[in-house]
């Protein structure tokens, strides 16, 4: 993450601060399916929309997964879980948005509540 509140345990390591809400969510989740992520609940969802003429990329952290929206397309990410302070940090750099879901379960779905692969829409020789 790029930004960190002030911590609530001073005792806590920046790593165990940094895990919390993955040792916390991991073992209700189970696993990182779609629909394990989705069980977990205290669903927060944040549109993304390219309304650029280019094809933008959208990457998920912590996990490092893209998608990509062509103009005009829209993606919902949803952060489920525990997470402390707030459920995502967002980065916008040229021709991509970084979004950092902080309880480190999150989806990304299409208008009708869909799962998107990912990779989706990847053009061929990115990310190889």
């Amino acid at each position: 993450m790029w930004r960190r509140k002030k911590q609530d345990k001073p005792d806590r390591t920046p790593a165990e601060w940094f895990t919390a809400p993955l040792m916390k969510n991991m073992p209700e989740a189970g696993d990182f399916s779609y629909e394990a992520i989705q069980k977990l609940g205290n669903p927060v969802p944040m549109l993304v929309t390219n309304n650029g003429d280019e094809l933008l990329e959208l990457w998920l952290e912590p996990f490092g997964q893209d998608y990509w929206l062509r103009p005009g397309d829209a993606f919902m990410v949803t952060s489920y879980g525990h997470w402390d302070d707030h459920p995502f940090e967002t980065i916008h750099e040229p021709n991509r948005i970084t979004v950092w879901a902080t309880s480190w379960f999150a989806t990304v779905s299409d208008a009708d509540g869909n799962e998107v692969p990912g990779g989706h829409e990847r053009l061929e020789g990115i990310h190889e």
